[in-house]
């Protein structure tokens, strides 16, 4: 049915050819929720082939302000987001394949994920999976674009495999103790001007017209009406561990990993990021006050208490979440209030 997607056609930088060529793509978008919602359902209406959507998470009440495929029933069952999110997509465009999984991605994971993928969307709400999945990307040369979001201020950048700087040279190391969507709230204006970006960006590399890639970061606030696009070619690094001549991809291996440990008879996980930190609590504790929680401290540690659920923070960067022995439920705390 070409008809669906004339406005699209008649668009020359995607043709007919183009819209054929979308219709063959297999694309990965890890994590469906402000990002991932919306990226899914503009690939959906725009005809790609495939969409791989994955989530380890059910929907909340306060997901319904910007996460917009969910309904207030969905809230109320606590679906799981991937399911609601495959229906909904299906109601959509019927003609596009959906595969919806409800899981935890790890390396283990990601490796069968990527199988038969063109490209992957980053919508993640933490930087654990996403260094994951530059690796994962730089392993297997497919192309990521990576995009996050807090309060008005989003960013994006394409990375593509051998030509542009990765995640890794970007960053160095993984970046901690930085406020989340649930200490510093969002907006959903700024969610979606980051997905207008990735978006953009996915069907240019979905159509083949790598030309028209923008090939530098951007960043945003929509509320203070600022936008800076850094070019950042110089920060590719030989000797990256995770793109270089001598590739390791580190954060493929168990060492580079958040680990978690059921604690016997305590109801209790212990979560440990992958390497020891120097958290500054104080901080911390002003971050997480934002939250409406209960927030006590002292020289040693910081207990925050939110509804039913309570964890308590070290200096190294340990935490302990306490009245369950669900390791997922424990790392998704984890992630929300101190990623």
């Amino acid at each position: 049915m070409m008809d669906r997607y004339s406005r699209q056609i008649l668009f020359p930088s995607i043709g007919e050819g183009g819209q054929q060529k979308l219709a063959k793509k297999h694309v990965l978008i890890i994590g469906i929720g402000t990002l991932g919602t919306q990226s899914s359902e503009m690939l959906t209406r725009a005809g790609i082939g495939k969409l791989t959507i994955v989530d380890r998470d059910y929907i909340e009440w306060s997901n319904l302000q910007r996460q917009q495929l969910y309904i207030e029933e969905d809230a109320k069952n606590r679906t799981p987001k991937a399911v609601a999110a495959k229906e909904r997509l299906q109601a959509i465009n019927s003609e596009v394949e959906i595969e919806a999984r409800i899981i935890d991605v790890t390396p283990v994971e990601l490796e069968e994920l990527v199988e038969g993928v063109d490209l992957i969307l980053d919508a993640t709400d933490n930087f654990d999976i996403r260094m994951m999945m530059n690796d994962i990307s730089q392993k297997h040369q497919i192309p990521w674009i990576y995009g996050s979001c807090v309060g008005s201020y989003g960013m994006s950048f394409t990375i593509v495999p051998k030509e542009t700087p990765c995640l890794h040279c970007l960053m160095e190391t993984v970046p901690v103790g930085g406020p989340t969507c649930d200490t510093a709230g969002i907006i959903h204006p700024a969610a979606s001007q980051v997905v207008v970006h990735q978006t953009t960006e996915a069907l240019k590399i979905l159509t083949d017209n790598y030309d028209a890639l923008r090939k530098k970061l951007i960043s945003f606030d929509v509320w203070t009406n600022q936008i800076v696009q850094m070019n950042v070619s110089s920060m590719k690094k030989v000797d990256c561990a995770s793109c270089g001549e001598k590739a390791t991809y580190p954060f493929l291996q168990f060492d580079e990993q958040t680990k978690t440990a059921v604690l016997c008879g305590r109801s209790s996980v212990q979560v440990r990021p992958p390497n020891v930190q120097q958290r500054n609590l104080k901080q911390l504790a002003q971050q997480l006050e934002k939250t409406g929680g209960k927030v006590e401290a002292n020289a040693f540690l910081l207990s925050f208490t939110i509804g039913d659920e309570r964890m308590v923070v070290f200096e190294d960067g340990r935490a302990l979440v306490h009245g369950t022995n669900d390791v997922e439920k424990a790392k998704t705390l984890y992630h929300r209030y101190l990623s």
